[in-house]
């Protein structure tokens, strides 16, 4: 089927296969997706480099990562270069169809920017509930990490991350450097960890159960993070969804997981009601404190 998006031609194929078995969501829906999520989407991924994760039969197929863009890429889409793999640059709802044609249902981010690679946009803090922990435990530790913050006078944005988790994002826009953000992120961390036995920063899986993972270790170049507005290869079409933290805070009141779950349709009506809720991601301005 050929089609014209942003006055780009393109095939697509295969619009019938069922990416989600468990709940008939075709390749064709995911097309739709992320056609529609597009103008919100685009902007924070304008200038990054992106690894695409493929699935070729589906979330429960094989699946492979793909940091080098296709060779057999269109000529508008573009590259940049980052110790000899050429990233894809995704900049328009054109980019956006021709990966979900690729089954590319997750999209994964650098948090550096073309040209200036080397400086991250923003700290993210990955919250990762271990065995016996969920996203509410999550959502408790993104509060105390939201207070920490505040006390610092840093302004921050919580996300799901679509999966099993939280994500918690501190913009920057200033110069700085993924040395800096690494630090800074591990040193809150094991502020919380002082704090709260719930949370821990070691990276061994062994110490994790009922412990909430705050992983300071995505603060590197040679990182990513899956994108905001990105499907997510589970079981459903979730994706990872910009949250108020009255959000936040509401769903851990009344103990509901649910409330911090999101799929296409949700989230799609979300920013029609809505606008983007990460947008400030895009436009404040904050340093790196010297140390939290």
């Amino acid at each position: 089927m050929n089609v014209q998006v942003d006055g780009r031609q393109l095939s697509l194929s295969n619009l019938d296969k069922v990416m989600y078995p468990a709940v008939g969501f075709t390749k064709a829906e995911v097309i739709d997706y992320y056609t529609r999520i597009a103008p919100a989407m685009i902007p924070h991924l304008h200038g990054r480099p992106i690894t695409l994760k493929r699935y070729p039969n589906g979330v429960e197929g094989q699946f492979f990562y793909e940091k080098n863009c296709p060779k057999h890429r269109p000529d508008w889409v573009d590259t940049v270069l980052i110790g000899g793999i050429g990233y894809c640059l995704l900049e328009s709802t054109a980019h956006l169809v021709w990966t979900a044609n690729l089954a590319a249902i997750e999209l994964h981010p650098s948090l550096a920017s073309a040209p200036d690679l080397l400086c991250p946009r923003s700290v993210v803090f990955d919250l990762d509930p271990g065995p016996g922990a969920d996203v509410l435990s999550c959502a408790q530790v993104a509060m105390w990490l939201r207070e920490l913050l505040d006390h610092l006078g840093l302004l921050s944005w919580p996300k799901t991350s679509g999966s099993k988790g939280l994500q918690v994002y501190l913009p920057l826009n200033t110069p700085c450097t993924f040395d800096q953000t690494r630090d800074f992120a591990l040193a809150v961390g094991q502020l919380l960890e002082q704090h709260h036995s719930e949370v821990t920063t070691n990276m061994n899986p062994a110490v994790r159960p009922g412990k909430v993972f705050v992983d300071w270790s995505q603060n590197v170049a040679s990182k990513t993070t899956v994108a905001v507005y990105s499907l997510r290869a589970r079981e459903r079409p979730t994706a990872s969804t910009p949250v108020t933290w009255a959000e936040v805070g509401s769903a851990l009141a009344a103990g509901d997981p649910a409330q911090l779950r999101f799929e296409a349709a949700e989230v799609l009506a979300r920013v029609e009601r809505e606008g983007d809720l990460f947008s400030p991601l895009l436009t404040t301005e904050q340093e790196v404190p010297s140390r939290a």
